[in-house]
């Protein structure tokens, strides 16, 4: 293996990231820029594409500067970019039109209500419910509130094709963040005119769609690097965590622990269609696309989160898991964290919070310990969903995010699933997926290189009859939270 390193970048919703991976896609510097997020009287969110695009140039200078390299060794870049957010700009002068609408904003919602009559079809075409949360209703919004509407020199993209954009000159976006927009059909794998025809959308302003390693051109950041370096690996940030997992074959899957959690299931080169979670492309890799499941919840680590902040059971989220553990093994209080509705499997936007079944000598670690094992629920009724609807069981769920330090949670999640979880040695997964992908298709990795870190394994270790009554009593509370 060539001596030389891997930029890698993750743009998220909070900031942009910029890694160097060594030959062994080891960290070996970092660097982080925040941007502002702008949130104006009616609740709408927002972020300014042209600090996206100068906090990714500054991270990127500062990331080289710390790993104290040779700019001449960076071989080559990959790019992992918070899905769903959408901003439209003018390919002439390169600005935005708009502030991008981030991925959380509602505001398409009218659009969205007005299409109701076509919900079967874009499901059919796109893999998606029809819904606020992805790209197409922002940028119909962004066209219907701009002077520009019409214009065939608009881009309307998402922010990996804005960053390409920016980079490299070239109009391009992948498989996977081109499935996430509600625009794009995901059986013929283009972008499906009648689906952008009902969001008022013209299929010319869209991007060119490449495999996930393919050759979106090459950047110098600008003058900084002394020759421009090809931009190989794109993908949305969920699927760069898939990828940096190595869940690379069918019947492989990850969840995310964060805020809320991404689950996701490799289901292998062909679609299937479920009711209750959507159907996603991983990736495009040389010429062949796999597909993913996936189901997003709302609350898992905002419910520690809200422990410590609004309830003040707890000082930190680290408490969480060593009191939990001490809670009384008879007790059976559940927590259902339905504050702002319920998302997957359940859609009930109209669910209440609930804590149910205490008893007198229901105390601090019983409730905190409700509030753990709710996280674990949901992630579980996500993969039993998925595999009773599409056949695809997990044998092992690989995961990632902060609160997989928790080994309270990691253990409880094993037994509820019945099923080993394995916890990788190492951090920002995202941007991992999106190097690795870069580096693989440059030569500079093998796909063995997903093998080599280590990771901590937990294993099932619930009896069954026991198993059975938790989750019977957990699906009487989610009937109470849902009234159904």
């Amino acid at each position: 293996m060539e001596s030389g390193f891997i930029l890698a970048i993750d743009q998220s919703t909070s900031g942009t990231k910029a890694l160097i991976l060594d030959s062994r896609a080891a960290i070996i510097a970092r660097a982080d820029k925040a941007h502002e997020q702008k949130i104006s009287p009616q609740g709408w969110i927002s972020h300014d594409p042209m600090e996206i695009y100068r906090a990714t140039l500054a991270a990127v200078r500062e990331a080289v500067k710390k790993a104290g390299i040779d700019k001449h060794a960076v071989l080559g870049v990959g790019i992992s970019n918070q899905r769903e957010t959408a901003l439209v700009w003018d390919k002439r002068s390169g600005l935005p039109v708009n502030d991008a609408v981030v991925w959380q904003c509602t505001r398409g919602a009218p659009i969205c209500d007005n299409l109701s009559d076509y919900v079967d079809e874009v499901r059919a075409a796109t893999g998606l419910r029809l819904s606020p949360y992805f790209s197409a209703a922002k940028i119909a919004w962004i066209l219907e509130h701009t002077k520009n509407k019409g214009n065939k020199n608009l881009c309307a993209g998402t922010i990996d094709s804005w960053l390409v954009f920016k980079l490299t000159g070239n109009y391009k976006t992948d498989y996977s963040n081109a499935s996430r927009t509600q625009l794009f059909n995901i059986n013929n794998l283009t972008w499906d005119r009648n689906i952008c025809g009902l969001f008022g959308i013209d299929t010319e302003i869209l991007p060119e769609v490449c495999d996930s390693n393919g050759d979106f051109g090459s950047a110098d950041f600008e003058g900084f690097l002394p020759k421009p370096v090809p931009v190989r690996g794109v993908m949305g940030d969920s699927h760069g965590a898939l990828f940096g997992q190595g869940c690379l074959e069918k019947g492989m899957g990850k969840a995310t622990y964060g805020t809320g959690s991404s689950v996701m299931v490799n289901i292998g080169d062909k679609s299937v269609f479920c009711k209750n979670v959507v159907t996603s492309l991983a990736w495009g890799i040389s010429g062949k696309v796999n597909y993913v499941l996936e189901g997003n919840i709302n609350y898992t680590g905002a419910v520690i989160k809200w422990l410590v902040d609004d309830v003040g059971l707890i000082s930190t989220s680290r408490e969480a898991g060593a009191l939990a553990a001490q809670a009384n093994p008879a007790d059976r209080t559940y927590l259902v964290p339905a504050f702002s509705g319920l998302g997957a499997p359940y859609w009930v936007n109209e669910a209440k919070a609930i804590l149910c079944g205490m008893s007198r000598t229901t105390g601090k670690a019983e409730i905190v310990r409700a509030a753990e094992d709710s996280i674990a629920y949901q992630i579980a009724d996500v993969i039993r969903v998925m595999a009773e609807e599409s056949g695809v069981a997990l044998k092992e769920l690989r995961v990632d995010g902060g609160p997989t330090r928790d080994r309270y949670l990691m253990q409880f999640q094993s037994n509820i699933l019945n099923i080993p979880l394995s916890v990788p040695g190492y951090e920002e997964l995202s941007a991992l997926g999106a190097g690795c992908m870069a580096g693989i298709a440059l030569g500079f990795y093998t796909p063995a290189i997903f093998g080599e870190a280590a990771r901590i394994r937990f294993e099932p270790s619930m009896q069954e009859a026991e198993r059975k009554e938790r989750i019977g009593g957990w699906k009487e509370a989610v009937r109470l939270a849902t009234g159904r």
